[in-house]
């Protein structure tokens, strides 16, 4: 009887934020049309940001504080990824889905679903290397593309990873590891391990 409410006392938070709720079902969705089809839809993601923007200036006090937070957050989800977009590691739908993420949780808050989406994702990759027996040519790829950015910064221009000889291992939908991470962050908050 005692385990039920160490589950059900998290489960109740969840659901006095609404905006938590539906950043998950926006994430659940953008994960399952990402699975199915590699894409993830403008609607999503723009009618995400636009809830987020909304959600945040009807929630705080004063408004424009929640509207700040909530651009800062759509900003550094933007910005954080777009280096990665610019590579072609990573789709733009992917960068726009971590932006209706920092539009819907915030700065400070975007830095961990950030964080978490990352781990989740170098895990996935790793793990889709392995069981397509590719790890040793992924880990070349990850090489490349590091020391494009690595000369890019030296020598001030735009990073072009030479990657056109090498054979990629496949395509990995990303918007599930944005999902899982920021779901897996929310659970950690909720519980109090984040």
């Amino acid at each position: 009887m005692q385990q039920s409410y160490v589950l059900l006392e998290p489960l109740a938070k969840l659901l006095n934020q609404p905006g938590a709720v539906v950043l998950v079902a926006l994430l659940v969705m953008a994960a399952v049309i990402d699975w199915r089809t590699y894409r993830i839809p403008n609607w999503l993601t723009a009618g995400g940001m636009a809830f987020g923007l909304i959600y945040n200036s009807v929630v705080a006090q004063p408004w424009h504080d929640g509207l700040l937070g909530a651009l800062a957050g759509l900003g550094v989800g933007l910005v954080v990824l777009l280096p990665v977009y610019a590579l072609r590691v990573m789709g733009a739908g992917d960068v726009k889905l971590m932006a209706m993420v920092g539009a819907i949780v915030g700065l400070p808050d975007i830095l961990n679903a950030v964080l978490y989406s990352l781990i989740v994702g170098g895990i996935a990759a790793v793990a889709f290397a392995l069981y397509h027996r590719a790890f040793r040519r992924m880990s070349a790829n990850v090489m490349d593309i590091v020391q494009s950015m690595a000369f890019a910064v030296v020598v001030g221009g735009r990073p072009t990873p030479a990657l056109s000889g090498r054979a990629s291992i496949g395509k990995l939908p990303y918007g599930v590891s944005i999902a899982a991470g920021t779901i897996a962050w929310l659970g950690a908050r909720l519980f109090g391990l984040a």
